[in-house]
C-alpha cells in the first residue's frame, strides 16, 4: 500500500509518549512494513554523535509492532502487546545514527506461526538512498517475537497461547 496514508505510529504501538520512537509509516502490506525515524537532539536516548547503533534493534522491533497493530486496526481489533524474544546476527555498519540523519526501517514477516511466534527480516537503511541496488543499510537482523492471544493470561501463568 505505498502511497497510502497510514496512523501515526502512536495509535499502532502499545507504547505511548516519548517511548515512540517511529515518526511515521511509510508503506505496508500483509509481510511488509517500512517506517521512518529522524535523529535530531531531541531523539530518545540521543547524545553528542547521534543515537547508539544498538537502539536500532528497538526501531526494527517498533516496526514489528506498527506492522501488527497495522494489522489489527485493519480487523476492527485494538493493538496488543507482543514480546521481543531476540535477535540473531544483528549488525550494524556504523557506531550511531548521526544526527541529522533520516532512517527507513524496513521489516519483513518471513515466518508466522498460528502460536503467535514470528520471525521478521530487518533492515534499517539510510533515508535517500536509492533501493535497492544503491541503498545504503546501516542495520540488519532477522528478529523473533511473539504476541500472546490473551496477554494477561500468558503473563499470569504463561499458558495463553
Amino acid at each position: 500500500m505505498d502511497g497510502a496514508v497510514f496512523p501515526p505510529p502512536a495509535s499502532l504501538l502499545p507504547h505511548s509518549g516519548q517511548m515512540v520512537l517511529l515518526d511515521r509509516v511509510l508503506s505496508a502490506d500483509d509481510d511488509n512494513l517500512c517506517a521512518e525515524v529522524g535523529i535530531h537532539a531531541g531523539s530518545m536516548l540521543c547524545g553528542a554523535d547521534g543515537v547508539g547503533a544498538w537502539v536500532g534493534i528497538e526501531y526494527m522491533a517498533q516496526a514489528i509492532a506498527a506492522h501488527a497493530g497495522w494489522h489489527a486496526l485493519r480487523r476492527g481489533e485494538p493493538v496488543k502487546v507482543g514480546f521481543l524474544l531476540g535477535s540473531r546476527k544483528y549488525e550494524a555498519a556504523c557506531a550511531s545514527f548521526a544526527p541529522g540523519s533520516v532512517l527507513r526501517v524496513h521489516v519483513h514477516r518471513a515466518l508466522q506461526g498460528e502460536n503467535g511466534l514470528a520471525a521478521f527480516e530487518c533492515r534499517i537503511d539510510a533515508a535517500g538512498s536509492a533501493p535497492p541496488a544503491g541503498a545504503i543499510t546501516l542495520a540488519t537482523a532477522t528478529v523473533t517475537v511473539f504476541q500472546p492471544k490473551n496477554v494477561n493470561e500468558f503473563l499470569k501463568d504463561g499458558s495463553a497461547v
